[in-house]
């Protein structure tokens, strides 16, 4: 068997990589891949997400339970909502319980389709986001910011005519203006039929107010992408036209956290909702 080339081994710093992948500069994706603890990430991103951390410790556990929404949502809408079909916009770099691994785990049949611009996620997504036999997996290469083309790269997997379970975790903050979030929203779910969804996570201040300010700041400065931190009323706004799921917007640790009694998990800076088209 050949050696794996040097360009696809994680964490490595070396200058043997691809002209479209740049390891100088922080990349929200491989930031959050360090935050959850894994190797896919670089100097750069590392720094980065250490600065963050100095100014805000539980970084990691806002990453892990935006991470934890994500299952418990999908758990929701295939086993609750009857969901088959789901396009996750902003995939990131696969870690553990993707979309496609909770979707398929109670039906096997489910329909995935992921969507990035980062050339290390996409490596990383065609090597091991891989479905079930009866389902389909299938990888865009593309950005928020490209709807049409999202959309018609996206109907070579999924059926249009059916109900599709649209996810925007934790991208919408880097869309920095809220008017044109807002159209992007509206774009892809006017394209999807009643009895979709639409699942959005993001970073807010409304939840350790300084310290998130300076977190964001410390990303902008190191980030190769800004991004900006939005209210409860913001993220509701993004699902203007639909209904929103119980219990509405809440922090991603307390949409209906798996506590088996206990107490409800304390809240982090993440937002999330889930809504329904009519």
């Amino acid at each position: 068997m050949s050696e794996t080339p040097a360009w696809m081994k994680p964490q490595s710093d070396s200058a043997e990589f691809p002209p479209e992948i740049d390891t100088s500069t922080a990349h929200p994706a491989r930031i959050w891949d360090y935050w959850l603890g894994g190797k896919d990430n670089y100097a750069a991103d590392r720094e980065t997400g250490e600065q963050i951390l100095t100014a805000l410790p539980d970084m990691v556990a806002n990453a892990r339970a935006n991470r934890a929404f994500l299952a418990r949502a999908v758990r929701h809408l295939v086993e609750e909502a009857g969901i088959r079909q789901f396009l996750d916009i902003g995939t990131g770099i696969p870690a553990a319980d993707n979309t496609h691994e909770v979707a398929q785990s109670i039906a096997p049949e489910c329909r995935i389709v992921y969507v990035d611009n980062d050339p290390v996620v996409l490596v990383h997504a065609r090597a091991l986001l891989v479905g079930t036999p009866e389902g389909a997996t299938d990888y865009i290469d593309a950005d928020l910011r490209e709807p049409d083309v999202i959309l018609s790269r996206a109907a070579r997997t999924l059926d249009f005519d059916r109900p599709v379970a649209v996810m925007l975790l934790g991208i919408l903050e880097f869309v920095p203006d809220t008017g044109e979030a807002a159209a992007l929203v509206r774009r892809i779910m006017d394209a999807v039929p009643s009895g979709s969804h639409l699942v959005v996570s993001h970073s807010t201040n409304e939840v350790r107010g300084e310290a998130m300010d300076e977190a964001a700041q410390l990303w902008n400065e190191g980030g190769s992408t800004p991004l900006v931190l939005r209210s409860r009323a913001d993220l509701a706004g993004l699902f203007e036209g639909l209904e929103l799921v119980e219990p509405g917007v809440a922090s991603c640790s307390q949409w209906r956290p798996d506590t088996g009694g206990a107490a409800v998990p304390e809240a982090v800076a993440q937002f999330c909702a889930v809504g329904r088209k009519p």
